[in-house]
């Protein structure tokens, strides 16, 4: 199941999940976002804990390796008072042959209320919602998706602008094994915002055009004129055996986020990256440190988000 039910979950049928955006109504869009307010507040008490999980477990299933995202949900998780069970790979029966399927199984014997899944395999998380019944969110699998990064992201734009309507958002780089891009390609345009996706033609898949309110370009003046949020995209190094790029200076030279291209932007324009970042590779560390960055925004913002879509899946649908 994609996107997810919203109501209570009857006998025979699943829970809702987010897996990726499909089915998503804005409305439901917009309640997470308006809930991580609250989130945000929460987190700026002295005692950064509420009791609403209170009682249910979530398994951190991670079979891919994470930092942010990994500790981002484990803390939200334990915020609202859940017990929190984290699953590494490495550690596990997975790496003496064990399939996704067995380990799940495992796992479920533990009486566990929801799964954050994270896989190398793109599908992972649906196969994880089909048999185990229980809430799942996908924390990144394969190339596919990335769902509440794009959330995330969407949430410090809208801090910023107080809506995402109208709003134009160039993401440049390493489209072809981004998940974090097609999330955001899925999510923007729903919330009412114009998405430029651009990178050397080698690693900008064209079938990205198809989806509405998408375009795609070669060439980043072109992305980033007029502008209101411009996102630099991790270089995937490890992937570039396929000769996707002439040369990391030439990818440098053309298509990093700087001071110099950031002028064809809106004036104010913010500047994202979904981290880890290569330094002056696809951002230089002025943009990245500089006074339009809300890189560290994001991190912080990542914290209220994945609190809001668990309370919604595990609380707020009943």
């Amino acid at each position: 199941m994609t996107g997810g039910q919203n109501g209570p979950t009857s006998m025979g049928a699943r829970p809702p999940h987010l897996l990726d955006f499909q089915d998503w109504t804005p409305e439901r869009l917009g309640a997470i976002l308006d809930n991580a307010d609250t989130m945000l507040q929460v987190l700026d008490r002295p005692v950064k804990k509420v009791p609403a999980l209170q009682g249910l477990t979530v398994c951190n299933a991670f079979f891919e390796n994470s930092t942010r995202t990994r500790t981002s949900f484990e803390l939200a998780a334990r915020r609202m008072s859940a017990d929190v069970l984290t699953f590494a790979a490495g550690a596990s029966s997975v790496s003496k042959g064990e399939s996704l399927r067995d380990t799940l199984e495992v796992l479920t014997s533990y009486k566990v209320d929801a799964y954050i899944v994270r896989h190398h395999a793109a599908g992972a998380a649906h196969l994880v919602a089909r048999y185990s019944g229980k809430p799942v969110i996908n924390a990144g699998d394969g190339r596919r998706a990335h769902p509440t990064q794009a959330l995330l992201d969407a949430y410090t734009i809208r801090q910023e602008y107080g809506s995402l309507e109208g709003k134009k958002v160039a993401i440049l780089g390493d489209v072809r094994h981004s998940r974090v891009a097609r999330s955001n390609a899925e999510l923007l345009p729903k919330l009412g915002a114009q998405v430029i996706l651009c990178g050397p033609a080698t690693l900008l898949p064209p079938g990205l055009a198809k989806m509405p309110g998408v375009t795609l370009t070669t060439d980043p003046r072109e992305a980033v004129r007029g502008a209101h949020a411009v996102m630099a995209l991790r270089l995937q190094r490890e992937r570039m055996s396929g000769g996707f790029l002439g040369s990391l200076q030439e990818y440098a030279d053309t298509y990093q986020v700087n001071d110099t291209l950031l002028k064809e932007a809106e004036s104010g324009a913010i500047v994202l990256h979904p981290g880890p970042m290569n330094r002056d590779l696809e951002i230089s560390s002025d943009a990245a440190d500089g006074p339009q960055s809300r890189i560290l925004k994001q991190v912080e913002n990542g914290q209220a988000i994945r609190m809001s879509v668990l309370y919604h899946l595990l609380v707020g649908r009943n």
